[in-house]
């Protein structure tokens, strides 16, 4: 037996025409360790923008119920050859109740249970998700679950990550997002040295009214020396950027590097030797990443996704982080929402451009039922 229900997908033709629509889809009854969910909330997250609009053109965009067609311009379109013509189902994550399972015991446990879930295809009325990865919600509302995997398991990710390679303080950019907050109280709760880069006051501001103890705003014409002053005061040699273009790397490599150099007794023509990490999670900006010649040589870049960290984290580890997840839901995970949009309202120009800007403190919330 099937089920139907309306579903978003986004299709990127050869000829770099985006096409984003919401159509009828059907859904097969879940076998196995799968479960069937009414979906009832799913957050538009920076990490869906990629693959539901990337850089489209919205402004010269075409506009009709339930869907939208835009021009993908180059290098963008290139860039997304494997997706090309292929119709793929959006949206990470969501919450929303079980209404069949297979036949995996727990699957069955879950039935008639609101859940939060990462099924790959959240913005859609129904979507299948896998049991293992679904997290009972109890009394908590779908809303409030909406959010309980992607920013939750980040930011205890970049934690639990830290501690697995001996590190006690950590530099974070565009610290005042959601996601930010999130890792400012747990590393409040876990004693781990922070440091918060931000890109305005308020933003400065909001994290210091969290209990924030170190946070340096790049707009400031003293930016360089506050982040090295505050690196040499947590010992912060280990970083996570999501903005990936620009110069945010490579101005926490400088000062992590002239930091360094401040404690060498003797000059070394190649720099200091301390070893400093920065991993880049996401692309807000989605321009090439700048690096210059003048950390030293102890240095690496790479790139950090939830989905392998969990992978290699390991049973123990992501059940402990779940569990903390669930019962920081309403405190330290809690997430909160600018707008709230249907299916059809999210493919709307004035929606489409506001969310895809991808501001602070102005997350979409997707509700496919209303």
């Amino acid at each position: 037996m099937t089920i139907t229900g309306k579903q978003l997908f986004t299709t990127l033709a050869s000829d770099g025409t985006l096409t984003v629509e919401v159509a009828d889809s059907q859904f097969a009854d879940p076998t196995g360790n799968q479960v069937l969910v009414r979906m009832e909330a799913a957050p538009i997250n920076p990490s869906d923008l990629a693959l539901l609009l990337g850089q489209a053109d919205l402004e010269n965009g075409e506009y009709s119920p339930g869907k939208l067609v835009a021009p993908m311009p180059q290098p963008f379109h290139g860039a997304m050859k494997g997706r090309h013509d292929q119709r793929l189902p959006v949206g990470n994550e969501g919450a929303g109740t079980v209404i069949a399972a297979g036949d995996g015991e727990l699957a069955q446990s879950l039935l008639g249970q609101r859940i939060a879930c990462v099924p790959g295809g959240a913005y859609a009325q129904y979507a299948i998700a896998d049991a293992s990865m679904c997290l009972p919600l109890g009394d908590l509302t779908a809303e409030q679950g909406a959010s309980a995997f992607v920013n939750p398991m980040t930011a205890l990710g970049f934690v639990e990550n830290a501690r697995m390679d001996g590190q006690g303080a950590i530099v974070h950019a565009a610290a005042a997002s959601n996601l930010g907050q999130m890792l400012v109280k747990i590393c409040q709760e876990d004693g781990i040295a922070l440091v918060n880069i931000v890109r305005k006051p308020d933003q400065a501001e909001l994290l210091r009214g969290l209990g924030a103890e170190w946070v340096v705003d790049s707009s400031q014409p003293d930016f360089m020396d506050r982040l090295a002053e505050a690196i040499d005061a947590t010992g912060a040699f280990y970083g996570f950027d999501p903005i990936g273009g620009g110069t945010t790397v490579d101005a926490c490599f400088k000062a992590m590097e002239r930091v360094a150099v401040g404690k060498m007794a003797d000059y070394n023509r190649y720099g200091s030797n301390q070893q400093k990490r920065m991993f880049i999670y996401g692309r807000l900006d989605t321009g090439p990443t700048i690096l210059t010649p003048s950390y030293g040589f102890g240095w690496v870049l790479s790139g950090w996704l939830l989905t392998p960290f969990l992978q290699s984290a390991g049973f123990e580890v992501v059940g402990r982080m779940r569990q903390r997840v669930l019962a920081g839901l309403t405190t330290t995970f809690a997430s909160s929402y600018k707008a709230r949009v249907t299916l059809d309202q999210m493919l709307e120009k004035d929606a489409a451009t506001d969310y895809r800007a991808m501001k602070t403190g102005e997350k979409y919330l997707v509700t496919p039922w209303e």
